[in-house]
């Protein structure tokens, strides 16, 4: 919870990129190199322990292909079936992209909820980042939600998040589960060229994006829900500029909490219930897009 520009309000919603590129389907894989196994996140024993996965590091000239972890095979032809519209270049798919998207969340969603230039960059970015302790606000794929940031002061006199804090993510919550998981994982076959394209581009050539996905997917899932809502802290800021947004400014109490990386802090701010119901799409998604 470093401070940021609103991440209060727009933090959280950046789990739909998350779930929309998770959301977003499989197609023809097509034989991309092997790629660089990613480590296997080590089990903590508390919520301040979760692990998290090493970043993934540039393969250095002479390396040996190493192998992908997640692969996937290219859905079987269906009888007469007519060819798919071949996909466009990364660089002109804003449009093919948005009409995916309008078909499976509703033009209507697409338009509150997602920013739609850039937007499989803006997703693959945003994914990798979930898996490290930032997630730079100008890559998210997504738009603010309603309202601020709020707090409360607890009985032992500790200031934590306010419960009410949970039902400004409940729509966006709603809108995950409403989406058809098999549905969504069919689009992510059919732009997961474009989304190799793009992790590549962002500097991980010879990587495997499905299998950054998977990880962050794991680590995400793997989060103890709190069983009270976390202590938080205001950041004094030094200065003769005063702050006029205050609600911006806070971050875990807990040295532990806050060591987290972001995808972990999204989910312990958005309320346990709403943590839970993620979790559990998370985790269907993840048995459609991952062999174990």
């Amino acid at each position: 919870m470093r401070p940021e520009p609103e991440p209060a309000s727009r933090l959280p919603i950046v789990l739909i990129a998350l779930v929309v590129l998770a959301v977003a389907g499989y197609f023809g894989w097509r034989h991309y190199q092997s790629l660089q196994a990613m480590p296997e996140p080590e089990p903590g024993p508390s919520v301040a322990a979760v692990p998290t996965p090493s970043l993934p590091a540039t393969p250095l000239p002479g390396d040996a292909p190493p192998a992908i972890q997640h692969p996937f095979e290219p859905p079987a032809p269906e009888a007469n079936a007519p060819a798919p519209t071949p996909l466009p270049a990364l660089a002109e798919s804003d449009g093919f992209v948005r009409e995916r998207l309008d078909e499976l969340m509703g033009r209507t969603n697409t338009l509150r909820f997602l920013q739609l230039d850039g937007f499989v960059r803006r997703v693959v970015a945003t994914v990798d980042n979930l898996g490290r302790d930032h997630a730079p606000v100008l890559m998210w794929p997504v738009t603010p939600t309603a309202g601020r940031f709020s707090s409360q002061k607890a009985a032992d006199g500790s200031e934590v998040i306010h419960p009410d804090n949970a039902q400004r993510y409940t729509p966006l919550v709603q809108l995950i589960e409403a989406v058809d998981s098999a549905q969504a994982v069919a689009l992510y076959r059919r732009l997961y060229p474009l989304c190799q394209a793009a992790y590549e581009e962002l500097g991980f050539p010879g990587r495997y994006f499905n299998d950054r996905l998977v990880q962050v997917m794991d680590q995400l899932i793997a989060t103890p829900v709190p069983e009270a809502p976390p202590a938080v802290a205001l950041v004094q800021v030094k200065g003769e500029v005063p702050s006029t947004r205050p609600w911006v400014r806070y971050e875990y109490a807990d040295p532990k909490l806050e060591a987290m990386t972001a995808g972990q802090k999204i989910l312990l701010r958005v309320g346990a219930d709403n943590q839970r119901r993620l979790q559990a799409k998370l985790k269907d998604l993840r048995a459609r897009i991952a062999r174990r």
